[in-house]
């Protein structure tokens, strides 16, 4: 295996954004929220510089490397959630039976769905914001992880079982993904 001696990747930290480091914690503020996430690795250190977060590690081999590239787009990802936020657009498709579908508290509800009787729900997860209006639905937050599990879950529910798929192409589906 070859090792690098070390290796030092940096990211800019853009203007209304404040990063801070406690206990191997990563805490980004921004202007639309807070994020805190947990990185922790024997050979990686992070420092914040000014501007700039430094990743470093020395003797690194493949697996540290792979990581460091894992923590850089993760932070990334995290100051684009503060300054931006992240936004999915979903659609309703139904050919048999008209779908209905509504929000209620930390639930997505899906009526109507194959002519069921029972109605079926996805989990909003805390932080998300679902709005169903008519046919198109908008998954919003700051949190990318959280977003992209809520576009999940409310696919997950609309599952069709038992049947040929082929023919029931009902439910709900994710058309666009991506910041505000």
């Amino acid at each position: 295996m070859a090792k690098i001696s070390e290796l030092k990747e940096k990211i800019s930290i853009p203007d209304g954004v404040t990063v801070n480091i406690e206990n191997e914690n990563i805490i980004v503020k921004g202007e639309k929220g807070e994020l805190t996430r947990f990185f922790s690795h024997p050979k990686i250190k992070i420092t914040v510089n000014g501007n700039i977060i430094e990743i470093s590690s020395y003797d690194v081999l493949k697996k540290e490397k792979a990581l460091i590239g894992t923590y850089i787009a993760h932070i990334k990802n995290m100051i684009k959630g503060v300054t931006n936020g992240f936004e999915y657009k979903m659609k309703t498709v139904f050919s048999h039976f008209p779908i209905k579908t509504s929000v209620e508290k930390n639930q997505f509800i899906i009526q109507n769905f194959l002519g069921e009787r029972s109605a079926r729900r996805a989990k909003i997860i805390d932080g998300v914001e679902v709005e169903a209006k008519g046919e198109n639905i908008t998954v919003t937050g700051i949190d990318k992880e959280k977003v992209g599990q809520t576009v999940a879950n409310i696919e997950r529910a609309t599952r069709v079982k038992n049947r040929d798929i082929r023919v029931f192409q009902d439910g709900v589906y994710r058309i666009s993904k991506g910041g505000r």
